[in-house]
């Protein structure tokens, strides 16, 4: 195992405290990504429990599509080969008050190298009538509005 991968789950905590004092608001990006299956990838992170969207936070000057493109080669393996459509933006004022998180669906993609190096535990494709038992909360929204069992929200 990695030194980042021992330290990740410690220090991550600390850095995303900083992170929203030092920014007023904070902008992340999701997505849906589907293959040719209809199978849903959802990825583990090493410093929180249950399976998430992957995606990930928008560096500053950072254009929202690049991040996501980012986000999702690091992450998942993805590499985004065509359009990513925008399906909503979310208020994630329960976790902080100035967060926000676009959500996107990819369903042109190939495979490519992953380099979360120790953030992500797990990457996995599920049918969705059949996820894991510890989705996250606001993942199972998500998938129930894009599936359109859901109404849409603009609570995270």
């Amino acid at each position: 195992m990695s030194w980042r991968a021992r330290i990740e789950p410690a220090v991550r905590p600390i850095m995303q405290s900083w992170w929203r004092l030092s920014r007023g608001t904070t902008l992340g990006v999701r997505a849906i990504v589907t293959d040719r299956d209809g199978r849903i990838a959802l990825v583990r992170h090493t410093y929180v429990r249950g399976w998430y969207l992957p995606g990930g936070g928008v560096e500053r000057g950072e254009p929202v599509r690049e991040a996501l493109r980012r986000e999702l080669a690091e992450e998942a393996g993805v590499d985004v080969t065509g359009p990513a459509d925008l399906l909503g933006i979310y208020s994630n004022h329960a976790s902080f008050r100035g967060d926000h998180v676009v959500l996107f669906s990819v369903r042109h993609w190939c495979a490519c190298p992953t380099d979360h190096a120790g953030e992500i535990e797990a990457v996995d494709w599920f049918q969705p009538d059949a996820l894991p038992h510890d989705t996250s909360p606001a993942t199972l929204r998500r998938l129930r509005e894009y599936a359109g069992t859901a109404n849409p929200s603009e609570e995270w």
